[in-house]
This record gives structure tokens, C-alpha cells and sequence, in this order.
């Protein structure tokens, strides 16, 4: 079962996702809040597994929110559900340790998959908001920097992360095992020193790791 909180400030909203929600035998929603705050209180007596979070809530944003949640509750996965495609809250929102970014115009079952696959430990990234990452990518030279560290095959795993695959579906295409991609994608976090998928795939466009996607 996976326990899940959704903070939002609109109650529509959330009666909405509630009652998807309820046909899932695998997920449970155990808590609601309609502020930062009130999902601060919350979370010092409940342990959800996903927290679904808006990011323009009273009290504190969806941004600092993420952080706060992180370094209280490593464990805890975050799926951002938002209407804004800004490339700022994007990007903040992955460097502070979010699972997953989807917009509101997602359906109700690319919701449901969506809190499934970041529980399992998958990034998830809304499609329009991927094409953001690879424009970032070409305009911003910057960061650009070579990692000699990452082996051959090190690299297309990332690749695959980068465009948002599960460890399943990474595995199905390059023909190795799951568990062999999970060794990979442990090695690559220890090499670009990161956390998370979505720590990883943001470091690997703005460093220019990756090849330029179709």
C-alpha cells in the first residue's frame, strides 16, 4: 500500500484526485492540507510514502516546502502537480529534491502511474517540461563540462534518465537485467555526487552529459 498526502489550495482539485484515488486498491490517501503549514503540522504524525504538492500554496511555496520535507523526511518521495511550466520553479523545484514534475493538464491516470513509479523510485517529468530541459541545454553553455568518470554504459543509462524511463524500461533497452541498471544509476549519483533521479537528470543537461533528445 502506498500511503499518499496531496497538498493543494484548491479544493476542487483535491476532491478530484481524492476520488481517483479511492478506486486504487494500492494507494491510500492518509492526509490532505491546503497550506505549507498545514502539511507541516501533519507530517510530525503521519508518514506518507508520496506527497502529491502544488507549488503556489499560502505560507510557504511548493519550493521551500520541498526542502523542508527532504531534510526531515529523506525517504519520502514528492510529485509536483502544478499548472505553472516556468522554467525557474522546474528547475528549483528538481535541484531541491522533487521525484517528479507534472502539470495540471496531466490525466488522471498519468497521475496514478506517476505516484507509482516515483514511489518505486523512478523520476517522472511532465513531457512539455523535458523539452524545457533540452532547449535549457542547447541556449546555456555555461555549465558545459566534460565527466570523464562516467563509463560508456554509465552514460546511456543516464541518457534513459534523462528521458524519464524506468529502471524496468532502461533495462528492456539495453538489454541488461534491473538490477544491473540499479548498480548503474547508484554509481552514476556517487559520480555526479547527487541524490535523487531528479538531482541527476538536471546536472546531466546542465553539464552537457548527454546527447541533444528528438
Amino acid at each position: 500500500m502506498i500511503n499518499i498526502m496531496l497538498v493543494d489550495d484548491h479544493t476542487v482539485l483535491r476532491d478530484g484526485i481524492r476520488s481517483i484515488l479511492e478506486i486504487e486498491e494500492d494507494l491510500l490517501l492518509i492526509g490532505e492540507a491546503d497550506s505549507g503549514d498545514g502539511l507541516l503540522k501533519q507530517l510530525d504524525t503521519i508518514a506518507p510514502d508520496v506527497i502529491v504538492l502544488d507549488i503556489n500554496l499560502p505560507n510557504k511555496n511548493g519550493i521551500e516546502l520541498i526542502s523542508l520535507i527532504k531534510a526531515r523526511y529523506p525517504a519520502c518521495k514528492i510529485l509536483i502537480l502544478t499548472m505553472f511550466d516556468h522554467d525557474e520553479y522546474f528547475k528549483s523545484a528538481l535541484r531541491e529534491g522533487a521525484d517528479g514534475y507534472l502539470l495540471k493538464d496531466a490525466s488522471s491516470m498519468e497521475v496514478i502511474d506517476a505516484i507509482r513509479k516515483i514511489y518505486q523510485g523512478n523520476s517522472i517529468i511532465h513531457p512539455k517540461m523535458a523539452s524545457k530541459l533540452i532547449s535549457y541545454h542547447r541556449i546555456h553553455n555555461d555549465y558545459a563540462i566534460q565527466n570523464n568518470e562516467l563509463t560508456k554504459r554509465e552514460k546511456e543509462v543516464l541518457n534513459q534518465l534523462v528521458r524519464g524511463k524506468s529502471n524496468k524500461e532502461i533495462a528492456a533497452q539495453l538489454s541488461i537485467s534491473d538490477k544491473t541498471v540499479k548498480i548503474h544509476v547508484n554509481k552514476i549519483y556517487k559520480k555526479l555526487n547527487v541524490n535523487s533521479r531528479s538531482q541527476a537528470i538536471i546536472y546531466a543537461v546542465q553539464n552537457k552529459l548527454v546527447p541533444y533528445l528528438n
